[in-house]
């Protein structure tokens, strides 16, 4: 019986020092994610701060976006408005041009522009004096471009 009693506490020792050994790497383990904890709290914390600011800014965004959307529609329509207007002006330009070369080809032929009609289709040359309103602003906006 002796050696009973014997074999059954070495089967027991044989049995604990295993769970000592695991015991203190639990322990181990245990510890580090303890400190691990801190951390994670600290990271959790300045997260929410971080997100707590984001949330701040989002309508500050929003406003600056669209007050730099209304000035950029502002700018859009006056380019387009200024497209248009050049656009007229290159139509007399080019209407100028013609009634340009259709006075130069008639002297070169010898005939007097006086007695052609020198101008383009349906374009009368405005007298000097009768200008349009659109095109006395329209002169005026372009000396103030200038």
């Amino acid at each position: 019986m002796y050696s009973l009693e014997l074999i059954i506490n070495l089967i027991i020792i044989a049995l604990l020092i295993p769970t000592i050994v695991y015991a203190y790497r639990l322990n181990h383990s245990l510890k580090v994610l303890r400190e691990n904890q801190n951390s994670l709290a600290q990271l959790v914390n300045a997260l929410n701060e971080a997100t707590f600011k984001a949330e701040n800014s989002i309508p500050k965004l929003k406003s600056v976006t669209e007050h730099s959307s209304e000035g950029l529609k502002e700018v859009v329509d006056s380019a387009k408005e200024l497209k248009d207007d050049l656009l007229f002006i290159n139509e007399r330009a080019d209407n100028l041009a013609d009634r340009l070369e259709n006075v130069i080809s008639t002297s070169r032929t010898g005939l007097k522009p006086g007695n052609e009609n020198l101008t383009a289709a349906g374009d009368e040359p405005p007298a000097p004096d009768a200008r349009s309103e659109a095109e006395l602003e329209l002169l005026k906006a372009l000396r103030s471009i200038k």
